[in-house]
């Protein structure tokens, strides 16, 4: 029993450790571009910013995450789908890698350092599109469902346009989620695929193109409290810089 409740957790410990960098460079960077956008535009800070410059901070982000996210993601990925531990039934199989650092350093030395980012063009090009959905979602519910546009959006504006906003991100980055997963899995036993543009020719004739969207259900589920919690947390931080300036 005990296993298979640690089944539910693996390859949790790394990503558990870096969501802070990750979710600072993403916010920080998402900030910065929207002020570099505004000084461009000769734009004061106080001017609202249009839908476009939203989705191009967002997008910025979203790639800029890529640099720290790729390390940690392949890492959660090899030790998910490791197996080796509950193959046979003695369960006495031992497992490639033996936790999170043990697996960070084995990619590095048996694929060097940028087996570390295998898979970081299908993390790009998931992370950078979904991320721009994602603000662009978030400030557009806010704008529709905010009285006094000028005013912070009430709690509950601001916690469903977060939770829309996640489930929103997902949808678009579910198809890239699915390849780069493969990407970086491949090769661990038998090597299936040529590169990024294979990966996705053969998932796709091989399983149809609903494999795109394996898993798509259960990210948006998870999508909806997560990032309503995360939109509450941003709109308490950026207050409180606010009002401490």
């Amino acid at each position: 029993m005990d296993l298979m409740v640690y089944g539910f957790y693996k390859g949790m410990s790394m990503p558990i450790t870096t969501v802070s960098v990750s979710s600072s460079v993403v916010f920080g960077t998402y900030r910065n571009a929207l002020q570099a956008l505004h000084h461009l535009q000769g734009k004061t800070a106080d001017t609202p910013s249009t839908k476009r410059d939203i989705f191009l901070a967002g997008f910025t982000g979203g790639i800029a995450q890529v640099s720290v996210m790729s390390p940690a993601d392949i890492v959660k990925v090899r030790l998910q789908c490791q197996t080796q531990l509950y193959q046979g039934s003695d369960f006495k199989s031992k497992p490639k890698y033996r936790g999170p650092v043990h697996c960070l350093l084995t990619i590095a030395r048996e694929e060097g350092l940028l087996g570390l980012y295998k898979g970081a063009g299908a993390l790009a090009l998931r992370d950078g599109p979904s991320f721009a959905t994602y603000f662009l979602v978030y400030n557009t519910v806010c704008d529709w469902l905010s009285v006094d546009k000028n005013c912070k959006p009430e709690w509950k504006v601001v916690m469903l346009a977060g939770g829309l906003a996640g489930m929103c991100a997902w949808s678009v980055g579910t198809p890239m989620d699915v390849i780069k997963a493969r990407l970086q899995t491949d090769g661990v036993g038998k090597k299936h695929y040529r590169g990024f543009f294979h990966c996705i020719t053969e998932s796709i004739r091989t399983e149809g193109a609903g494999v795109l969207f394996k898993g798509l259900a259960l990210n948006c589920i998870r999508a909806f409290p997560v990032n309503m919690a995360v939109f509450a947390m941003y709109e308490l931080v950026i207050e409180f810089l606010r009002t401490n300036s």
